[in-house]
């Protein structure tokens, strides 16, 4: 049985978006980065936590996960963003560059529709801070289609916190437990 996908958002989840007082989390430090087709004159500023790396790297060498970016940042995610907290480079969803003024053009998240057809029918914990009810509704579905689906919404103003990678490993390991009684192995 292949391991579920954890898809990982960037924006509002790596990297916090500032608050009405323009302040970030006092954990995420300042970077410079410049994504493809920018110029080094003009680059982005981010701000990371460096605690997410060891944090997502526990959850990722335990092999109980595919870890793929689901940003719009797509190969700048492996590029720019992983490096900064030491992950290895992983694979992206290759979204395309969306025509909206809203990230909820049909009232879900636009990168829904690109998703669904990416995953088919492979189980998935998608940590996206952009979530709707109507998003939610489709991990529902998903789920009783027998599509193991499981929907992570950090706060865009605080980011991934390790509660929600805690809520990823109990989940998987939930599966894998379900799974072992179902084929008769006990689960060490």
């Amino acid at each position: 049985m292949r391991p579920p996908y954890l898809l990982l958002d960037i924006d509002g989840v790596l990297i916090p978006f500032p608050d009405a007082g323009g302040s970030v989390p006092a954990t995420h430090h300042r970077h410079e980065v410049v994504p493809n087709g920018r110029s080094t004159d003009n680059p982005v500023t981010v701000w990371l936590d460096p605690a997410h790396g060891p944090l997502l790297m526990d959850v990722i060498r335990s092999g109980l996960v595919i870890p793929v970016w689901c940003t719009s940042w797509r190969q700048d995610a492996a590029a720019l963003i992983g490096p900064l907290l030491g992950l290895p480079p992983l694979p992206y969803v290759d979204l395309p560059q969306p025509q909206i003024t809203t990230s909820h053009p049909n009232g879900y998240l636009w990168k829904r529709d690109h998703v669904d057809t990416w995953l088919d029918d492979a189980e998935v914990v998608w940590i996206d801070d952009d979530f709707t009810a109507l998003d939610h509704e489709w991990a529902h579905t998903r789920n009783a289609r027998g599509q193991a689906t499981l929907l992570i919404q950090p706060d865009p103003y605080a980011g991934l916190r390790a509660e929600h990678l805690a809520e990823v490993r109990a989940w998987i390991e939930s599966r894998t437990d379900a799974s072992a009684a179902a084929s008769g192995i006990r689960a060490e």
